[in-house]
């Protein structure tokens, strides 16, 4: 990802909307005929009045959304449909997302855009990535992630390039005679990856 100026093709950009409009955002930007990515997560709780166990399903991103656009001729546009705040950016330039992070989260995604989760590893266990584009990235696995941890990451990735979203089926347990992981501090969440140390 990065912000070069190759705004004559239709790229993913992050867009940042208004707080629990993600959903008009995304039905509005489509009526353009702009493609969008809104991943949702299903999550179970109790209700606080009759204890039964209810589910929930929750923007993956509060406030966030994905669009493949072309920002030379639709960026003005899309700044102001109606539950978009902005796009995000870094400067002033619209901050492309690599093609691969949207199709692995797509890859997890049910047709309702339902990501689907699997918890097939311990919290704290380091991870890798076995194949695809990232391979070689490495992290640890942590799945008690709130929505604003997931946008700050988010925001972390595209602005500083320091995390990337992955496919948990590209992720492999470290062995445990592996050599130690380099000094260097790496952050890292469940569905993400810190950089090549």
């Amino acid at each position: 990802m990065g912000t070069d100026l190759t705004m004559g093709i239709a790229s993913w950009y992050a867009i940042h909307t208004h707080p629990r409009e993600e959903d008009r955002a995304h039905f509005n930007l489509n009526a353009w005929g702009v493609e969008t990515c809104c991943p949702k997560l299903k999550n179970v709780r109790s209700d606080s009045f009759t204890g039964r166990v209810v589910q929930v399903i929750k923007h993956m991103f509060p406030s966030y959304i994905f669009a493949r656009f072309n920002a030379e001729n639709m960026l003005h546009k899309v700044r102001f449909t109606r539950g978009v705040k902005n796009v995000v950016t870094i400067g002033d330039v619209p901050a492309r997302l690599e093609d691969e992070i949207i199709e692995l989260l797509r890859s997890r995604m049910s047709p309702d855009g339902l990501i689907t989760r699997h918890d097939e590893f311990d919290e704290g266990d380091e991870v890798y990535l076995k194949a695809g584009p990232f391979k070689g990235f490495t992290g640890v696995f942590n799945s008690r992630l709130t929505g604003s941890d997931r946008v700050m990451i988010l925001l972390d990735a595209v602005k500083f390039q320091g995390h990337l979203i992955i496919n948990k089926d590209l992720v492999g347990k470290k062995p445990a005679a592996a050599a130690p992981a380099s000094a260097k501090t790496r952050k890292s969440t469940r569905g993400l990856a810190s950089q090549r140390p």
